[in-house]
């Protein structure tokens, strides 16, 4: 697995990963914004090879640096690379780059009702720290609000190799 940062050319299998993850995807402008517009975005992917041999993009991430702090805007999977660790090399390379630029805290907000993600988020030292009621315009399920407030270089380059 390699993680890098995003492409313009790996817009079409993030917008599809993102599409089969959530029931509100971002839309692909979005991506586009984020990659070639915000300069406080941060976009990442992990590609792997697939079972034909071909490069494949298994996941992504997007965190925002907002002066000291990073905030993990979104992060998804695909179907079939979920359970084998994309998802924490994902966050664990950008949460020790985002340290690199000089992030010391991260922030986010998890569906009350994805135990998965929140398990991951405090692998790495998330603590539950307040309720978005009715934050998803889908279903209007209340968000949790995550944050991390010591990035620790070296236990997540740990988390990265593990």
């Amino acid at each position: 697995m390699t993680l890098r940062r995003m492409r313009a050319e790996d817009l079409q299998a993030v917008v599809a990963i993102d599409q089969a993850s959530f029931s509100l995807p971002w839309p692909a402008r979005s991506f586009q914004f984020e990659l070639n517009e915000n300069p406080n975005s941060r976009l990442w992917v992990a590609e792997v090879t697939d079972a034909a041999g071909q490069p494949a993009i298994a996941g992504l991430l997007v965190l925002w640096k907002i002066l000291d702090e990073g905030h993990i805007a979104t992060v998804a999977v695909s179907e079939a690379y979920r359970r084998l660790g994309v998802g924490r090399k994902l966050l664990a390379a950008a949460l020790l780059s985002a340290a690199q630029e000089g992030v010391t805290r991260s922030f986010l907000e998890v569906r009350a009702s994805n135990t998965a993600a929140q398990t991951l988020y405090q692998r790495f030292g998330y603590i539950v720290e307040g309720v978005r009621r009715r934050y998803y315009k889908d279903n209007q399920e209340d968000a949790l609000q995550m944050s991390l407030y010591r990035l620790d270089p070296a236990a997540l380059q740990r988390l990265l190799e593990e």
